[in-house]
């Protein structure tokens, strides 16, 4: 039967010298005897998996608000695809997987409901007291919010999948890196994450805006990056349109991960980081090609351009601006129309900062249906 000590043995065999060793991780805030079977990392993993915080990501969005449909990706959806292409990357790179993964699985753990137009709302509202960003919040969350354990508030994660979840960083994240401040960079496993993001949301976006009709095929051939993958793709699918949607989606993820791996390879023989620490002093490894750096960002531009500022999602974020900001202000205004449980919390922290926590926690539904109950004479309180 094998243990967790034989786990970590197997690591010291396996794993690169600059990855993370489960048995030399930096521990936990409030110390605890450690399981019999399962790694740090392990366990990590499972209370992320098992908080609330992350079941409510089902209903949470990602581009779509869920009553949009059932095919297009949510907030949950979208972190089973990083964990996988993370894990994918890690293994070959002789990283630590199980970190990677317990890092994937909560790197969006501290998001608003209605995507990023949510969080620049309470963001806004927010700004004489200490503002939103929800790395920030992901930390609160694990460190504080979740109540699961008797000795400790939050889920007392390690220090590695902490660093991970604050210094979570891509086009539209740029956390503040106070609290870790030490070293230049994070774990590579962390940056691999970074990237595991980014290729996750830009090709499942693509997929829903074809999908839905608001990105046209003929628009997306002048993309260099899809262009190249759609000759690839039309050598074996040349009639189908929904199978060479689904193929040139599965073929770009295969294509960035490979240039991923390549890039950073190439990197760590450069540079040669002799352990963890040594990765962190350095600038970040993971990383594309120049080339397609600069594909990459031309392919992001046109989805900004075409999806994420089109009509359609333009009034939904508008609907997500008036419902946040709405249950905001009327619960600042008279805090007692907070649930009980809420309410109590204001006592121990600024008023503010607990609506914040409330609203940030709520799913899609649950918001609409609070803003109903609030601002609806007509519905059930």
């Amino acid at each position: 039967m094998s243990n967790r000590i034989e786990y970590e043995n197997i690591e010291e065999k396996i794993l690169k010298p600059y990855a993370v060793f489960s048995g030399k991780s930096r521990g936990r805030k409030v110390v605890e005897k450690e399981h019999t079977y399962r790694t740090v990392f392990q366990r990590d993993r499972d209370r992320i998996i098992h908080s609330t915080a992350f079941r409510r990501l089902e209903y949470k969005t990602q581009v779509f608000i869920y009553y949009e449909g059932d095919y297009y990706r949510n907030r949950l959806t979208h972190t089973i695809e990083v964990q996988q292409i993370a894990r994918t990357i890690a293994r070959i790179l002789g990283l630590n997987e199980d970190l990677t993964e317990a890092i994937s699985l909560a790197h969006d753990i501290g998001h608003t409901p209605f995507g990023h137009k949510g969080e620049s709302v309470l963001n806004e509202l927010m700004k004489e007291s200490g503002g939103f960003e929800h790395n920030r919040q992901g930390l609160r969350i694990v460190d504080k919010i979740e109540k699961r354990y008797k000795s400790f508030d939050g889920l007392n994660l390690t220090y590695e999948v902490r660093e991970g979840i604050i210094k979570h960083s891509t086009t539209y994240d740029k956390p503040n890196l106070d609290e870790f401040s030490e070293y230049k960079s994070s774990s590579l496993e962390s940056q691999i994450v970074n990237f595991a993001d980014e290729i996750a949301y830009t090709c499942h976006d693509i997929d829903d805006g074809l999908k839905s009709g608001i990105i046209k095929e003929e628009e997306l051939e002048n993309e260099t990056i899809w262009n190249f993958v759609m000759k690839e793709v039309k050598k074996s699918i040349d009639k189908e349109y929904g199978l060479k949607r689904t193929a040139g989606v599965r073929y770009l993820i295969n294509f960035l991960v490979d240039n991923l791996i390549r890039e950073t390879e190439k990197n760590l023989k450069e540079r040669s980081p002799l352990n963890v620490d040594d990765a962190r002093k350095n600038p970040p490894m993971a990383a594309f090609s120049p080339e397609l750096e600069k594909n990459y960002k031309t392919l992001n531009d046109f989805l900004l351009k075409k999806m994420y500022t089109h009509y359609r999602v333009m009034r939904m974020a508008e609907k997500a601006s008036m419902i946040i900001e709405g249950l905001f202000n009327k619960y600042n205004k008279e805090p007692k129309l907070l649930p009980t449980h809420v309410h109590l919390r204001i006592d121990s922290e600024p008023k503010e900062r607990i609506i914040c926590d409330y609203i940030a926690g709520m799913t899609d539904r649950f918001a609409q249906e609070e803003y109903k109950k609030l601002f609806d004479p007509q519905s059930l309180v």
